[in-house]
């Protein structure tokens, strides 16, 4: 087997080249091919070295499937050691990313080039570990302990200009790597230069109020998670200590991260990101074209997925039903692309092209002649959307695919209505459109495979994380949201306060209560809903009414400065409205409730109870393929928190018996409610996890 590390020699200097596409990772062939290197340069005649790569990035990460499994030496620790211990200067050049394993592998080296629009990195927070060959150790002696245990600590890329103001690296380079690492080199020859080790540079200073402050922050920015403080604690302890004994601490802290529970979730997280685009039926399947795409109107949801597919290169045919409506649409993506010009991720040159070239407006349907896939974003309502796609129908080239973003209706019905059934399938994107990664994808009964395809193209496309779902009321997250929203609102007719319900949800790691995201959304959207399942509602089924009281009343949340809670300068971000509990309370006197106490365990117990057998049910009909499905479109649509890695992950975590257990429980109060899925009581039974259902 060729090995992925070649070396070869130009007069005095040694040329060794990592080839491991596609991105170069440190697996365990390129860690023994430097091993073997290193080797041959320590006993040859030359009098320096250059590490660099080939292809379009150094050494990005690790190797992503290594991970899980015994580690085969040399491990990258070792490595890093060897480079450092070199006796004659060594200098790696990095272009397009050096990423966790393969910064440390740069910091390993005596000398660092990096060339312009190169970044480099430590993420390994963001899996629930930390940096484990040298980076919590080097890197604060080498730019200070504050500056590196920030950069560690968020996980953030670090672009070239910058790289070089800290003093990660010595100079920047236009040139390509071999010609930029031979440049640096002959000039350290010309020098006279020896070895620099990190190593051997003065310990990082501590400042105890900065680290402090930076303490309270990092908490303060990642509620629960371990990795990130333990990253801290590992560069803190390491300052004072000789390089040898900060390692050993680095390794020590490691080993606990390795064995956290939250590694495994953020691991799941990580492979289930990559895993969730792969459908076995669609191995082969080649999509149809999306060189334009028409979107049908130009509100919040609408305007919002032009401008994702603009910032992705596409080209946008925007359709509204008159001239001042489609005024307004080109206004409102004009303000989203001027935001990304703010935030600096689009260049303004490029934000006047894509207006100018990219984007077409017009209130006339025969303008989406020649666009590709046709996404509906109108009123949710199953009458106004048979009407477009009746207009689609008409003026769609053949072959086009025709999209609906409905949340909630029948995607089978409205396929149904038209002449193309086969054409048709859901896109339901989140809000705000260019930024909500998850899309989930609904698989009609007609939706012909490549036309699904299309779909998982559009989201690769848009950056976005696409997830299969069947048709059914809501797919896969709205579904599965109505059942645990439901458990909440149960729980307050029986006792629980709304604003402890949201206290102890945020306390198990969601960004915002379920009642303070009902005020963020608007309580019309719950209220719309209810009004749309009423006539439908099993009788069985128990509502509180006080939602719709609030609605009634003109409380629609954030926009109307009241809802659940009380937005004003003095509490910009809510603070509770006891008029909603004296509310509440005159509810359940009416149905003659006598109100019980909740504890905070108990709230998340019946909360997440309810979301895992409604998933279980997703998944038992098919609705969603895998449990990781449901994991993902939790993660990336629903705020769940990452670190606990997806309602299903978390279920086998605490142990499906402990579930069902709950469910048996509160069924006692409301049997209907809480009917145990199926496939939750068949994984009981047999003994497994929903992980076993991934494949």
């Amino acid at each position: 087997m060729t090995s992925p590390v070649t070396y070869e020699t130009e007069g005095e200097i040694a040329l060794i080249r990592i080839d491991n596409p596609p991105v170069n990772a440190a697996g365990q062939a390129v860690r023994a091919g430097l091993e073997q290197a290193l080797a041959r340069f320590a006993e040859g005649p030359e009098k320096i070295a250059v590490l660099y790569a080939g292809g379009r990035t150094f050494i990005a990460g690790a190797d992503i499937t290594e991970f899980g499994k015994p580690p085969q030496p040399p491990g990258l620790p070792q490595v890093c050691d060897l480079l450092e211990a070199q006796e004659k200067p060594m200098v790696c050049v990095i272009h397009g990313t050096a990423l966790g394993g393969g910064l440390e592998v740069a910091l390993g080296c005596h000398y660092r080039v990096m060339l312009q629009g190169a970044r480099v990195g430590l993420p390994e927070v963001t899996l629930g570990i930390l940096p484990g060959a040298g980076g919590t150790q080097r890197l604060p002696r080498l730019i200070g302990l504050l500056p590196a245990a920030e950069i560690i600590t968020s996980a953030r890329q670090v672009p070239a200009a910058e790289a070089l103001e800290l003093g990660i690296v010595d100079a920047l380079s236009a040139e390509e790597p071999r010609a930029a690492g031979l440049a640096f080199a002959r000039d350290l020859l010309a020098q006279g230069a020896g070895p620099r080790r990190i190593g051997e540079m003065p310990n990082p200073e501590v400042d105890a109020d900065g680290v402090a402050a930076l303490r309270e922050k990092v908490a303060r920015a990642n509620p629960g998670q371990v990795a990130q403080l333990t990253a801290l604690d590992a560069a803190v302890r390491g300052a004072p200590m000789t390089l040898p004994e900060g390692l050993n601490e680095e390794r020590r802290l490691f080993m606990t991260l390795m064995d956290s529970p939250q590694r495994g979730a953020l691991i799941h997280a990580f492979f289930g990101e990559r895993k969730v685009a792969q459908l076995p039926e669609l191995k082969g399947v080649q999509p149809r074209p999306l060189a334009q795409i028409g979107v049908i109107g130009g509100g919040t949801m609408g305007g919002g997925i032009a401008a994702a597919c603009l910032l992705s290169g596409l080209s946008v045919v925007l359709i509204e039903r008159d001239a001042e409506a489609v005024a307004r649409a080109r206004a409102g993506i004009e303000k989203t692309l001027a935001g990304s010009v703010k935030r600096g991720k689009l260049k303004a040159e490029k934000r006047d092209t894509l207006l100018v070239d990219m984007l077409v407006t017009s209130e006339d349907y025969a303008a989406l002649g020649q666009a590709d896939l046709i996404i509906e974003a109108v009123f949710e309502s199953m009458e106004v959307k048979k009407e477009v796609f009746a207009q689609l129908d008409a003026v769609a080239k053949p072959g086009a695919v025709l999209a609906t973003n409905t949340s909630y209706l029948d995607v089978n019905e409205i396929a149904a209505s038209i002449n193309r059934p086969a054409d048709v399938l859901g896109l339901h994107f989140f809000s705000p459109a260019h930024i909500m990664r998850l899309l989930e994808i609904v698989d009609a009964d007609k939706t012909a495979p490549e036309v699904l395809a299309t779909g998982f193209a559009l989201a690769k496309a848009l950056k976005k994380v696409p997830v299969r779902a069947g048709v059914c009321d809501g797919f896969i997250g709205n579904r599965i949201l109505r059942v645990f929203r439901l458990s909440a609102d149960h729980m307050v007719l029986a006792g629980a306060s709304p604003y402890q319900i949201d206290r102890a949800l945020t306390g198990f790691g969601f960004a915002m209560g379920p009642y303070a995201v009902a005020d963020l959304a608007g309580l019309d959207i719950g209220y719309m809903t209810r009004q749309r399942l009423r006539p439908i509602k099993d009788p069985r089924e128990r509502w509180g009414e006080w939602p719709d009281r609030l609605h009634e009343m003109g409380r629609l949340g954030r926009k109307t400065g009241r809802g659940y809670y009380i937005y004003d300068d003095e509490t910009p971000n809510g603070r509770p409205d006891p008029e909603v509990d004296q509310m509440i309370a005159a509810e359940r006197a009416a149905q003659g409730i006598t109100p019980r106490d909740f504890s905070d365990e108990e709230i998340i117990e019946r909360y997440m109870a309810a979301m895992i057998n409604e998933a279980a049910k997703v998944v038992g009909e098919g609705i969603a393929r895998r449990p990781l499905d449901v994991d993902m479109v939790f993660l990336f649509g629903y705020g769940f928190p990452r670190w606990r890695g997806g309602p299903l992950y978390y279920a086998d975590h605490i142990g499906l018996d402990r579930v069902l257990s709950t469910i048996q429980q509160a069924a006692q109060d409301d049997a209907w409610f809480w009917q145990p899925a199926p496939l939750l009581q068949k994984l009981v039974d047999e003994g497994r996890g929903f992980d076993s259902l991934n494949g």
